[in-house]
Protein backbone atom coordinates (compact mmCIF):
# COMPACT_ATOMS: atom_id res chain seq x y z
CA UNK A 1 0.00 0.00 0.00
CA UNK A 2 1.17 3.79 -0.97
CA UNK A 3 1.99 5.97 1.75
CA UNK A 4 -0.93 8.24 2.85
CA UNK A 5 -0.41 12.12 2.61
CA UNK A 6 -2.16 15.03 2.84
CA UNK A 7 -2.08 18.57 2.29
CA UNK A 8 -2.22 18.78 5.76
CA UNK A 9 0.45 15.80 6.43
CA UNK A 10 2.15 15.62 2.51
CA UNK A 11 5.06 13.78 4.19
CA UNK A 12 3.15 12.25 7.05
CA UNK A 13 4.16 13.28 10.76
CA UNK A 14 7.38 11.94 11.60
CA UNK A 15 10.24 11.20 9.32
CA UNK A 16 13.97 10.35 9.78
CA UNK A 17 16.78 11.98 8.14
CA UNK A 18 18.59 8.99 7.51
CA UNK A 19 22.12 8.08 7.80
CA UNK A 20 24.35 6.46 4.40
CA UNK A 21 25.68 3.32 5.52
CA UNK A 22 28.89 2.24 4.33
CA UNK A 23 30.88 -0.56 4.41
CA UNK A 24 34.19 -1.36 5.78
CA UNK A 25 36.15 0.28 2.99
CA UNK A 26 34.03 3.04 2.69
CA UNK A 27 31.73 1.96 -0.86
CA UNK A 28 27.94 2.07 0.01
CA UNK A 29 26.15 -0.37 1.80
CA UNK A 30 23.07 -1.19 -0.03
CA UNK A 31 22.12 -4.17 1.69
CA UNK A 32 22.53 -1.94 4.87
CA UNK A 33 20.85 0.56 3.75
CA UNK A 34 17.60 -1.09 3.33
CA UNK A 35 17.63 -2.59 6.79
CA UNK A 36 18.21 0.33 8.10
CA UNK A 37 15.06 1.53 6.16
CA UNK A 38 12.90 -0.68 7.23
CA UNK A 39 14.09 -0.46 10.96
CA UNK A 40 12.73 2.56 11.05
CA UNK A 41 9.75 2.83 8.94
CA UNK A 42 9.38 -0.46 11.73
CA UNK A 43 9.79 1.81 14.62
CA UNK A 44 7.30 4.41 13.33
CA UNK A 45 8.44 6.39 10.80
CA UNK A 46 5.78 7.42 8.02
CA UNK A 47 8.89 8.69 5.88
CA UNK A 48 12.74 8.67 5.16
CA UNK A 49 14.79 11.76 3.71
CA UNK A 50 17.82 9.72 1.66
CA UNK A 51 20.58 12.27 0.76
CA UNK A 52 20.46 14.81 3.39
CA UNK A 53 22.71 15.93 4.85
CA UNK A 54 22.57 13.24 7.83
CA UNK A 55 23.33 11.46 4.75
CA UNK A 56 26.61 12.29 4.21
CA UNK A 57 25.01 13.78 0.86
CA UNK A 58 28.39 16.49 0.47
CA UNK A 59 30.64 12.90 -0.23
CA UNK A 60 28.50 10.89 -2.22
CA UNK A 61 28.11 10.90 -5.93
CA UNK A 62 25.09 11.39 -8.09
CA UNK A 63 25.20 7.85 -9.10
CA UNK A 64 24.86 7.25 -5.51
CA UNK A 65 22.53 9.07 -4.70
CA UNK A 66 20.36 7.51 -7.25
CA UNK A 67 21.37 3.79 -5.97
CA UNK A 68 20.45 4.60 -2.77
CA UNK A 69 17.40 6.45 -3.51
CA UNK A 70 16.24 3.22 -5.55
CA UNK A 71 17.13 0.45 -2.88
CA UNK A 72 15.24 2.53 -0.20
CA UNK A 73 12.65 2.66 -2.53
CA UNK A 74 12.29 -1.30 -3.00
CA UNK A 75 12.60 -1.83 0.61
CA UNK A 76 9.40 0.62 2.03
CA UNK A 77 8.56 2.77 -0.81
CA UNK A 78 5.10 0.37 -0.27
CA UNK A 79 4.59 1.79 3.20
CA UNK A 80 6.29 5.38 4.01
CA UNK A 81 7.26 7.89 1.65
CA UNK A 82 10.80 8.27 0.57
CA UNK A 83 11.92 11.77 0.06
CA UNK A 84 15.17 12.24 -2.13
CA UNK A 85 17.39 15.42 -1.12
CA UNK A 86 18.37 17.13 -4.28
CA UNK A 87 19.65 20.50 -2.84
CA UNK A 88 22.92 21.92 -3.86
CA UNK A 89 24.27 25.66 -4.61
CA UNK A 90 24.21 25.10 -7.93
CA UNK A 91 20.81 25.36 -9.58
CA UNK A 92 21.07 23.25 -12.67
CA UNK A 93 22.74 20.09 -10.47
CA UNK A 94 19.87 20.66 -8.30
CA UNK A 95 17.01 20.06 -11.13
CA UNK A 96 19.46 17.39 -12.73
CA UNK A 97 19.16 15.23 -9.11
CA UNK A 98 15.36 16.12 -9.24
CA UNK A 99 15.03 14.94 -12.17
CA UNK A 100 16.60 11.76 -11.51
CA UNK A 101 14.63 10.99 -8.56
CA UNK A 102 11.67 11.37 -10.48
CA UNK A 103 12.57 9.17 -13.02
CA UNK A 104 13.43 6.63 -10.15
CA UNK A 105 10.41 6.84 -8.46
CA UNK A 106 11.24 8.92 -5.17
CA UNK A 107 7.97 10.31 -3.55
CA UNK A 108 8.85 13.83 -3.01
CA UNK A 109 12.25 15.99 -2.39
CA UNK A 110 14.00 18.12 -0.31
CA UNK A 111 15.89 21.15 -0.94
CA UNK A 112 18.16 22.97 0.92
CA UNK A 113 19.22 26.65 0.72
CA UNK A 114 22.44 26.87 -1.39
CA UNK A 115 25.02 27.06 0.76
CA UNK A 116 28.30 29.40 0.76
CA UNK A 117 27.34 31.67 -2.55
CA UNK A 118 24.86 33.52 -0.33
CA UNK A 119 22.38 34.40 -2.78
CA UNK A 120 19.96 37.22 -2.27
CA UNK A 121 16.51 36.64 -1.47
CA UNK A 122 15.48 36.76 -4.87
CA UNK A 123 17.85 34.40 -5.78
CA UNK A 124 16.26 31.63 -3.25
CA UNK A 125 12.77 32.62 -4.79
CA UNK A 126 14.02 31.96 -8.13
CA UNK A 127 16.12 29.17 -7.00
CA UNK A 128 13.65 26.31 -5.48
CA UNK A 129 10.81 27.90 -7.77
CA UNK A 130 13.02 26.28 -10.79
CA UNK A 131 13.28 23.15 -8.85
CA UNK A 132 9.73 23.06 -8.04
CA UNK A 133 8.55 23.54 -11.86
CA UNK A 134 11.59 20.73 -12.97
CA UNK A 135 9.75 17.96 -12.07
CA UNK A 136 5.80 16.96 -10.71
CA UNK A 137 7.26 16.18 -6.89
CA UNK A 138 6.28 17.69 -4.15
CA UNK A 139 8.90 19.29 -2.55
CA UNK A 140 9.67 20.22 0.93
CA UNK A 141 11.97 23.72 1.05
CA UNK A 142 15.01 23.10 3.89
CA UNK A 143 15.60 26.11 5.85
CA UNK A 144 19.14 25.95 7.61
CA UNK A 145 20.92 29.25 7.87
CA UNK A 146 23.21 28.00 10.25
CA UNK A 147 24.97 25.82 7.35
CA UNK A 148 23.51 27.80 4.32
CA UNK A 149 24.77 31.34 5.38
CA UNK A 150 21.20 32.75 4.83
CA UNK A 151 17.73 32.34 6.00
CA UNK A 152 14.72 32.04 3.56
CA UNK A 153 13.36 35.47 5.20
CA UNK A 154 9.65 35.33 6.09
CA UNK A 155 8.49 37.04 3.21
CA UNK A 156 10.43 33.95 0.47
CA UNK A 157 8.50 31.51 2.39
CA UNK A 158 5.37 33.10 2.23
CA UNK A 159 5.80 33.50 -2.04
CA UNK A 160 7.34 30.37 -1.61
CA UNK A 161 4.03 28.75 -0.44
CA UNK A 162 2.40 30.14 -3.23
CA UNK A 163 3.68 27.13 -5.70
CA UNK A 164 1.48 24.35 -5.93
CA UNK A 165 4.41 22.21 -5.82
CA UNK A 166 6.03 23.59 -2.66
CA UNK A 167 3.62 22.12 -0.17
CA UNK A 168 5.87 22.01 3.18
CA UNK A 169 9.22 23.77 5.09
CA UNK A 170 11.60 21.50 7.53
CA UNK A 171 12.69 24.36 9.75
CA UNK A 172 16.13 24.61 11.34
CA UNK A 173 16.45 28.29 11.52
CA UNK A 174 15.59 28.24 15.52
CA UNK A 175 13.13 31.14 15.52
CA UNK A 176 10.11 30.50 16.78
CA UNK A 177 8.57 33.66 16.52
CA UNK A 178 9.51 34.22 12.44
CA UNK A 179 8.19 30.42 12.42
CA UNK A 180 4.91 31.14 13.93
CA UNK A 181 4.45 34.27 11.23
CA UNK A 182 4.77 31.98 8.10
CA UNK A 183 3.00 29.57 9.37
CA UNK A 184 -0.13 31.44 10.42
CA UNK A 185 -0.03 33.23 7.07
CA UNK A 186 0.96 31.28 4.18
CA UNK A 187 -0.59 27.59 5.86
CA UNK A 188 2.47 25.91 4.60
CA UNK A 189 2.69 22.34 6.39
CA UNK A 190 5.66 22.96 8.90
CA UNK A 191 8.47 20.30 9.94
CA UNK A 192 10.69 20.54 12.74
CA UNK A 193 14.00 20.11 11.74
CA UNK A 194 15.73 21.22 15.24
CA UNK A 195 15.16 18.19 17.52
CA UNK A 196 15.56 19.64 20.45
CA UNK A 197 12.87 22.45 19.11
CA UNK A 198 10.24 19.69 18.20
CA UNK A 199 7.47 20.18 20.60
CA UNK A 200 8.14 24.49 21.17
CA UNK A 201 7.63 24.19 17.25
CA UNK A 202 4.22 21.97 17.47
CA UNK A 203 3.10 24.31 19.91
CA UNK A 204 3.08 27.28 17.03
CA UNK A 205 2.04 25.12 14.16
CA UNK A 206 4.12 22.76 13.12
CA UNK A 207 2.69 19.37 12.18
CA UNK A 208 5.56 16.57 12.48
CA UNK A 209 9.45 16.55 12.37
CA UNK A 210 12.17 15.78 10.16
CA UNK A 211 14.90 14.32 13.03
CA UNK A 212 18.02 12.97 13.23
CA UNK A 213 17.28 11.28 16.83
CA UNK A 214 14.64 9.64 15.36
CA UNK A 215 17.15 7.05 14.41
CA UNK A 216 17.16 6.03 18.38
CA UNK A 217 13.94 7.04 19.86
CA UNK A 218 11.00 7.56 17.20
CA UNK A 219 8.98 5.73 19.34
CA UNK A 220 9.35 8.54 21.71
CA UNK A 221 9.08 11.09 19.04
CA UNK A 222 5.84 9.64 17.88
CA UNK A 223 4.61 9.98 21.32
CA UNK A 224 5.21 13.08 22.11
CA UNK A 225 3.40 13.91 19.09
CA UNK A 226 0.21 12.00 19.69
CA UNK A 227 -0.10 13.16 22.89
CA UNK A 228 0.30 16.74 21.85
CA UNK A 229 -2.24 16.01 19.20
CA UNK A 230 -4.77 14.86 21.60
CA UNK A 231 -4.38 17.71 23.91
CA UNK A 232 -2.52 15.97 26.86
CA UNK A 233 0.22 18.72 27.34
CA UNK A 234 1.25 17.45 30.38
CA UNK A 235 2.15 14.10 28.63
CA UNK A 236 3.77 15.65 25.57
CA UNK A 237 6.55 18.09 27.82
CA UNK A 238 6.97 15.18 30.17
CA UNK A 239 7.86 12.61 27.05
CA UNK A 240 10.43 16.07 25.50
CA UNK A 241 11.78 16.42 29.26
CA UNK A 242 12.94 12.93 29.23
CA UNK A 243 14.45 13.09 25.94
CA UNK A 244 16.35 15.98 26.78
CA UNK A 245 19.46 14.24 27.17
CA UNK A 246 18.90 12.40 23.74
CA UNK A 247 18.51 15.79 22.29
CA UNK A 248 21.86 17.31 23.59
CA UNK A 249 23.83 14.35 23.26
CA UNK A 250 23.03 13.61 20.04
CA UNK A 251 24.50 17.20 19.06
CA UNK A 252 27.54 17.14 20.80
CA UNK A 253 29.39 16.78 17.96
CA UNK A 254 28.32 16.76 14.69
CA UNK A 255 25.10 15.19 14.51
CA UNK A 256 26.42 12.46 11.57
CA UNK A 257 29.12 11.26 13.69
CA UNK A 258 27.07 10.13 16.58
CA UNK A 259 24.13 8.50 14.81
CA UNK A 260 26.48 6.19 13.45
CA UNK A 261 27.76 5.94 16.81
CA UNK A 262 25.09 5.12 18.21
CA UNK A 263 23.76 2.78 15.25
CA UNK A 264 26.76 0.99 15.39
CA UNK A 265 26.14 0.83 19.67
CA UNK A 266 22.96 -0.65 18.91
CA UNK A 267 23.87 -3.26 15.79
CA UNK A 268 22.13 -1.44 13.44
CA UNK A 269 23.54 -0.81 9.92
CA UNK A 270 25.71 2.67 9.71
CA UNK A 271 29.65 1.86 9.18
CA UNK A 272 32.20 4.62 8.83
CA UNK A 273 32.27 7.81 7.83
CA UNK A 274 33.72 9.36 4.83
CA UNK A 275 35.87 12.36 5.57
CA UNK A 276 36.16 15.14 6.52
CA UNK A 277 33.78 13.63 8.76
CA UNK A 278 35.95 11.34 11.42
CA UNK A 279 34.84 8.97 14.35
CA UNK A 280 33.64 9.63 17.94
CA UNK A 281 36.86 9.18 20.09
CA UNK A 282 36.76 6.85 23.33
CA UNK A 283 35.74 9.41 25.54
CA UNK A 284 33.19 10.67 22.91
CA UNK A 285 31.79 7.57 22.57
CA UNK A 286 31.37 7.14 26.52
CA UNK A 287 29.81 10.01 26.94
CA UNK A 288 27.61 9.47 23.98
CA UNK A 289 26.62 6.35 26.26
CA UNK A 290 26.08 7.95 29.49
CA UNK A 291 23.76 10.53 27.33
CA UNK A 292 21.63 8.06 25.66
CA UNK A 293 21.15 5.96 28.20
CA UNK A 294 19.72 8.97 30.42
CA UNK A 295 17.01 9.39 27.88
CA UNK A 296 15.86 5.78 28.50
CA UNK A 297 17.55 4.57 24.61
CA UNK A 298 18.67 0.76 25.10
CA UNK A 299 22.26 -0.10 24.00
Amino acid sequence: MAPISTPQTPFGRVLTAMVTPFTADGALDLDGAQRLASHLVDSGNDGLIINGTTGESPTTSDAEKDQLVRAVLEAVGHRAHVVAGIGTNDTRHSIELARTAERTGAHGLLAVTPYYNKPPQEGLFQHFTAIADATGLPVMLYDIPGRSGVPIDTETLIRLAQHPRIVANKDAKGDLGRASWVIAQSGLPWYSGDDMLNLPLLAVGAIGFVSVVGHVVTPELRAMLDAHITGDVQKATEIHQKLLPVFTGMFRTQGVITTKAALTLQKLPAGPLRLPLVELTEHETAQLKIDLAAGGVEL
